[in-house]
């Protein structure tokens, strides 16, 4: 009976451990034009989606080939990843440079998968989604705060060129996500759709700033704290770089109003939380935020900084979520609206949103987007489009082959003319035009912006295309 009792008791040991499995990926071909210094990464809901994870940075094998193996995983563990090269800005594509699926593994379907990675971001072609009415601004803009570049993307209103008009300005996160499907991570926001179709409706539509996120600085950048699992903490730099250095260069470049009425914040996930840690932080810079499934758990920091920030001025506040993201996103949120009210703001003027099934990803924040637009800008959004009040310049012929013109009523003069392709690449310089001719013949085939600039101040920015 003792026998028994003891080989019961193994059985009853073997079947209460845990089966787990490793998985080793390969990867068989990359771009012929993948950089040979390059590195490859793998990212996941297994490491936060970090792009630049030094976890996940592969190796190559005695073949020359990429490969990782990842820490052990529960038996039948679905994990979900992609490949980068550190970046989001250079994340693999598919063949034509489109969007693609995260990739899935299931734990104990083999030891080794083998994976081929068609193209990546960085070179999709030359493809876009994005509107003729975004540029690239620039594509290494300088943070003195910490000594980095970065790209700066801009979506100007349809109606920039023609109105005179000065506007307000909404400075979002993750710009690779906003515009363009070709060098989004998991599709993008489709800012540039949704706030032409506004403006075809009659709705007056505002300047949008979009920064890229770091790569692998991106949790550093958005985080206002540091995490121990995560680490970050440096995003009170990272809204210096926003408020002293990036704000004053859009406000002296192009129309804005530069004041905190008409200045807005907004991000998703941990650019939601460094979008409500720098509104609050900065009351007298902006009155608007857009805070999309924000990463509240982070740190529980947040609750005291909100605390001891308090109320100092009037804002609009817009809160979003799903039911199907973390556990605990549906009631930090409204936590965060009791705690806002705590400290002197109107529930009039924080709006909250739970999407029933509503996921974390780009779908979700896309689909929200034109609503909280308006909402937060309601006053402006819905106000009157009053006529142009300044002198109109027009190019002609367009498209052109060698030569175009620029017609100028009146005495209208600009001391400096800058053509750029739609990379943001600057191609032509001409300092103190003397003619109202402009010789494009050295320019290759294609569509360009024309930059017409006084007092080193954009006035007029107009499209044309080179045979």
């Amino acid at each position: 009976m003792k026998k028994i009792h003891l080989l019961g008791l193994a059985l009853l040991s073997l079947l209460s451990v845990t089966v787990t499995a490793q998985v080793t990926f390969i990867i068989d071909a990359v771009p012929s034009y993948t950089p040979a210094e390059d590195t490859v990464y793998i990212a996941g809901d297994f490491n936060g989606w970090n792009p630049g994870d030094t976890a996940g940075k592969m190796h190559r094998n005695d073949q020359g080939k990429w490969e990782i193996t990842l820490p052990a995983q529960s038996d039948q563990t679905t994990i979900l990843f992609k490949f980068t090269r550190g970046s989001w800005a250079n994340v693999e594509k598919g063949a034509s440079g489109e969007e693609i699926s995260n990739r899935s593994f299931t734990y104990g379907n083999g030891l080794t998968a083998h994976v081929s990675i068609l193209n990546w971001a960085d070179n999709s072609g030359g493809g876009t989604t994005a509107a003729s009415n975004v540029i690239v601004m620039s594509t290494d803009f300088y943070m003195p705060q910490f000594d980095r570049h970065r790209r700066i993307w801009l979506y100007f209103p349809p109606d920039y060129e023609t109105s005179g008009k000065d506007y307000p300005v909404l400075y979002m996160h993750d710009g690779q996500n906003l515009f363009d499907s070709y060098t989004s991570f998991a599709g993008e926001w489709e800012v540039d759709e949704t706030l032409n179709n506004l403006a075809g409706q009659g709705y007056q539509v505002p300047l949008v700033v979009g920064i890229d996120n770091g790569g692998a600085d991106r949790i550093g950048e958005y985080t206002p704290w540091f995490n121990p699992d995560y680490g970050g903490g440096d995003g009170e730099k990272y809204m210096q770089f926003i408020v002293e250095t990036l704000k004053p260069y859009i406000d002296q470049h192009y129309r804005t109003n530069p004041d905190r009425e008409h200045t807005a914040l907004m991000g998703s996930s941990l650019g939601g939380l460094i979008s409500h840690y720098g509104g609050l932080a900065n009351q007298e810079v902006f009155s608007k935020l857009g805070l999309f499934s924000p990463s509240y758990w982070y740190s529980d920091s947040i609750w005291d900084f909100t605390r001891q920030a308090g109320k100092q001025a009037d804002m609009r506040i817009y809160q979003l979520c799903g039911t199907n993201e973390s556990t605990g996103m549906v009631g930090e949120m409204q936590r965060m609206n009791d705690s806002l009210i705590g400290i002197g703001f109107q529930q009039t003027n924080i709006f909250n949103k739970i999407v029933l099934g509503g996921q974390h990803n780009e779908q979700l924040w896309r689909e929200a987007f034109g609503e909280a637009y308006l909402w937060l800008f309601n006053s402006f959004a819905n106000s009157i489009n009053e006529p142009g009040i300044r002198e109109i310049v027009t190019v002609f012929p367009n498209p052109a082959a060698n030569i175009i013109y620029l017609k100028t009523p009146g005495n209208a003069f600009y001391d400096r003319l800058e053509v750029s392709d739609f990379q943001g690449r600057q191609v032509l310089t001409i300092d103190r035009p003397k003619s109202d001719s402009i010789d494009i013949s050295s320019l290759p085939p294609g569509n360009y912006l024309l930059k017409c600039m006084k007092d080193s101040a954009l006035k007029q920015l107009l499209r044309f295309t080179k045979n």
